[in-house]
């Protein structure tokens, strides 16, 4: 379990953690926030360096797209979705914890 502050993100800018272990990208979409693997599943890169347009997040490296919601592939080359997890907030502390898998 990793705790952040929601105050402390920016929306639109993806940040790495480290969760027991697993790098996770969190990244804030107005009001809402995200968490999905940081590594894309086309290749070993790292999420949180691309750009995030609505709730898209671009790899950096090829260009895959990967739903922030959901961890779903929307743009190739990647065709396998990124592993999600469940973020609870309680006023300014965000949780990160509890793996949820990406349909497909």
């Amino acid at each position: 379990m990793a705790e952040l502050s929601f105050a402390g993100l920016v929306d639109g800018r993806p940040v790495k953690i480290d969760l027991d272990g697993t790098p996770v990208c969190v990244t804030r979409v107005g009001d809402e926030v995200f968490a999905i693997a940081d590594t894309c599943s086309h290749s070993d890169a790292s999420l949180s360096e691309g750009d995030v347009t609505g709730f898209k997040i671009e790899c950096w490296l090829h260009g895959a797209e990967f739903d922030l919601r959901s961890g779903e592939v929307v743009t190739p080359p990647a065709s396998i979705p990124v592993e999600t997890f469940e973020v609870n907030r309680s006023e300014d502390v965000l949780t990160i914890s509890s793996r949820k898998t990406a349909k497909g």
